[in-house]
């Protein structure tokens, strides 16, 4: 059975592209990049969803493993390219996150709620005259007949 594996090994480890996709260099970064792809579909999400403490974690932490990916042998350009892409859509993030609740984004979009909601009760309202209108001349018209 040892030798069955060690042959099957060497097999594996004999062609580059099997060897690659067998190794540490590959599966790591691959399994790795849950973390970014769940990033940037997050920067579909509210702001107010946003945590600052964890954001600027993620972005230290995108940007020791750039540096990690480099400095090792071979340089695992896979891994660096994953951190890369997280180390955007945090700094994505940190934007969204400060833009909100520090220069004011919060404060604008409550205004434009309340604008909105201010829209939406103004026509109701004009729907509603418009509809007390329609049954004031039904019952005109009753009247003169």
């Amino acid at each position: 059975m040892a030798a069955a594996v060690k042959a099957l090994n060497a097999k594996i480890r004999s062609n580059p592209v099997a060897d690659y996709l067998c190794s540490t260099h590959f599966w790591g970064p691959a399994s790795n990049f849950g973390i970014p792809l769940a990033a940037v579909m997050d920067t579909n999400k509210p702001e107010e969803l946003i945590s600052g403490p964890m954001t600027i974690a993620l972005m230290g932490y995108s940007g020791t493993f750039m540096r990690y990916a480099l400095a090792v042998q071979p340089k695992n350009w896979l891994l660096f390219g994953c951190h890369v892409v997280n180390f955007g859509a945090q700094s994505t993030q940190g934007y969204r996150y400060l833009n909100y609740w520090k220069f004011g984004g919060r404060e604008k979009s409550l205004e434009a709620k309340a604008k909105e909601g201010a829209e939406s009760i103004v026509d109701s309202a004009k729907g509603a005259a418009e509809q007390a209108k329609g049954k004031a001349k039904e019952v005109a018209d009753k009247v003169k007949s």
